[in-house]
């Protein structure tokens, strides 16, 4: 069986012990699975119903209905198991463990005699089965399940929900593929691709690789098989009818199914079926070797990070389909950054890091995560945004249908409610994340504290962590190896540190010659007891955009560290669009932490000036007459805000030249 050159530790030997994350982790297993569990059974008050437990319960023949929610309603499920799974890997949970058996013996049998699972298809409309892949998201759905059930695997070495997946993947191999009389297609919404390659981890069975390197392979072939099939089954739409004439057609790049997988330059289309398709991609690349794959992946990489990402590690700017647009168009007010885009595009940085240790992956996993996703949850984690602004306007928001989908207020569940359990699996796996082994090196990728145990040439170690990241820049690593061993350990420089320092065994090392691609690589003979101490410089910085990105013109960002921070209309001024940033030498930004404020954060502060509002009258327009007076600003962490009350918010502040 092929493997990954550089490897995750197994979240299994990952203990996470760190004053900013343990609360996360917490929140997970104690209030977040238990709420979605409800919530997955329709027992939120005044929250849309989720229908999930409900339509299995109906195909299974246990209750009498109609099959409610959208056709991909089952992926709710799946996620939620998936969640489970990664949290009782690390924090064993009986109860827990009990109710999700049950959850997975009703999927069993809610499968069909030939393998296939799908409770829409089941319930509704057996007869078409596979005959609309493009909008009903059928592999979509079975590869969520494929992932929970590995997951749930790993954490408990149960094989009933791993037997039940395989039967219905070898089911799917059976009616997709090259040969005659099997479909040659793909599925509209891109996850197989990538939970295959983790069956096949999990089984060792290479078929299951080979279908994900056919599922990729097809994708994006002449004649179009998304317009093959919409002919076939006359023009009809799943959402809504007969719509003939070329603008029916399915939009080929929404799919990313324009080009071949390896002609693919820039991202377009839905941005969560992209960055799962471009996950996959590296997943296949890696373990098959394929070089036209990999520099794909790069490729596409460049484009999203250099021109279609948010400061806070968003991507997707438009809600019309939740769709990259163009380069450098990345609007604010109207943007959309979907939580599970972020969450894929984790994914995809991760997989990038098993293939070669760039920095650059894990500075996007730091910004993705510390910012967009723990952000699109309240702190209560019983609320959520799907769509993740960096200026809102709450108004606007209900008065204006351009600006409808942009919440000031996080949502107790949603009808299409993918992002809830996408964090709550996520974060659940956050150990994953932050080493990366190979037989030789060890990498530290994300700054967060506690203990893993690794293996390195054979050998074993435990490798340790002290620190208060996000709020301070000082590491503290310990290295024990069961004997002493010759191996490099890397440490990640982040993007946005301005200067570091490093001792080992408190000896200071110089650090400039030991960078490579963003890592600090220290190679020596390592014994037990080992401490090295990384300090990383935490100035407060203001980031301008490039000047392509026309909405930001005269704008700045704070950043310290990995927080980009946000002004909250709780705080300061309204309207913020009115407030002008005062800062230099002399007028400096700065930070102190409030235990008091948000659970305890660091906040922002410094000089700035407000446009009067008071000498306006009536008039909408009057010649130029600059009237201001001086205040105070204060910034938030941007994974902080709308947690106290609605109102204004905005990421980018006017600077005053």
């Amino acid at each position: 069986m092929v493997k990954s050159t550089y490897q995750q530790i197994p979240l299994k030997n990952v203990r996470i012990d760190d004053p900013f994350w343990s609360k996360y982790d917490q929140l997970i297993r104690d209030v977040v699975i238990p709420y979605q569990w409800d919530a997955l059974n329709d027992r939120i008050e005044d929250a849309e119903p989720s229908y999930a437990i409900r339509n299995f319960r109906i195909a299974a023949g246990k209750e009498d209905g109609k099959f409610g929610g959208f056709v991909f309603q089952d992926s709710d499920l799946a996620k939620w198991l998936e969640a489970v799974g990664y949290s009782l890997t690390t924090h064993r949970d009986s109860s827990l463990e009990k109710l999700a058996d049950e959850a997975i013996d009703l999927i069993g049998e809610a499968q069909q005699e030939d393998g296939y699972i799908n409770t829409y298809f089941t319930i509704e409309a057996p007869e078409l089965r596979w005959t609309n892949l493009t909008e009903c998201h059928e592999l979509y759905v079975a590869g969520h399940m494929i992932e929970a059930a590995v997951a749930y695997f790993d954490a408990t070495g149960k094989r009933k929900f791993l037997d039940i997946v395989s039967r219905f993947v070898d089911y799917i191999e059976s009616v997709f593929g090259s040969e005659a009389g099997k479909i040659q297609g793909y599925d509209g919404h891109q996850e197989i691709e990538l939970a295959l390659v983790k069956l096949y981890k999990a089984t060792g069975q290479e078929k299951y690789l080979r279908l994900s390197q056919y599922f990729l392979n097809q994708r994006g072939q002449e004649p179009s098989f998304f317009v093959k099939e919409w002919e076939a089954r006359g023009q009809k739409s799943f959402w809504g009818g007969v719509l003939p004439g070329p603008a029916s057609r399915p939009n080929l790049k929404y799919h990313q199914s324009h080009a071949p997988v390896r002609a693919q330059k820039e991202a377009h289309g839905h941005a969560v079926r992209a960055v799962y398709m471009y996950t996959a991609m590296a997943d296949v690349a890696d373990l098959t070797r394929d070089e036209g794959l990999l520099q794909a992946c790069r490729t596409l990489w460049d484009n999203i990070i250099h021109k279609q990402m948010y400061i806070t590690g968003g991507i997707g700017s438009t809600h019309h389909g939740e769709a990259f647009t163009f380069d450098y168009d990345l609007p604010n007010d109207t943007i959309y950054a979907e939580t599970c885009a972020s969450i894929g595009l984790i994914f995809f940085a991760q997989r990038m890091l098993q293939i070669e240790p760039n920095s650059q992956y894990a500075d996007v996993i730091e910004r993705a995560l510390y910012n967009n996703v723990i952000g699109s949850m309240s702190q209560d984690g019983k609320h959520y945004f799907y769509v993740n602004p960096l200026e809102v306007w709450p108004k606007a928001s209900e008065g204006n249908p351009g600006k409808h989908h942009v919440k000031s207020v996080r949502q107790k569940w949603f009808g299409c409610s993918c992002c809830p359990p996408n964090v709550a699996r996520l974060v659940a796996s956050l150990g994953e994340y932050i080493y990366t082994v190979s037989e030789t090196e060890l990498y530290v990728n994300q700054y967060i504290g506690g203990v893993a145990k690794a293996t390195i040439g054979g050998q074993h170690l435990e490798i340790s962590q002290e620190t208060n990241y996000p709020w301070d820049g000082t590491i503290k690593i310990q290295v024990t190896p069961e004997h002493e061993q010759h191996f490099t350990l890397g440490l990640r420089i982040p993007d946005w540190c301005r200067h570091a320092t490093l001792h080992i065994n408190g000896e200071e090392t110089p650090i400039s010659g030991l960078i490579l691609n963003g890592y600090a690589r220290i190679e020596r003979t390592w014994q037990a007891g080992d401490v090295i101490q990384l300090e990383l410089s935490m100035e407060i910085q203001l980031i301008q955009s490039h000047p392509q990105l026309r909405v930001n013109a005269g704008k700045v960002a704070i950043q310290r560290g990995p927080l980009v921070y946000c002004i909250e209309e709780f705080d300061n001024n309204a309207p913020l669009t009115s407030i002008s940033l005062l800062t230099d030498r002399h007028r400096p930004l700065s930070a102190r932490f409030d235990p008091d404020l948000l659970g305890g954060t660091m906040i922002i502060e410094g000089d700035a000036q407000i446009d009067q509002q008071e000498d306006w009258k009536h008039e909408l327009y009057r010649p130029l007459k600059a009237v201001t007076q001086p205040v105070k600003l204060r910034a938030i962490p941007y994974n902080s805000w709308g947690n106290r009350e609605a109102g204004e918010m905005s990421v980018w502040i006017r600077m005053k030249p």
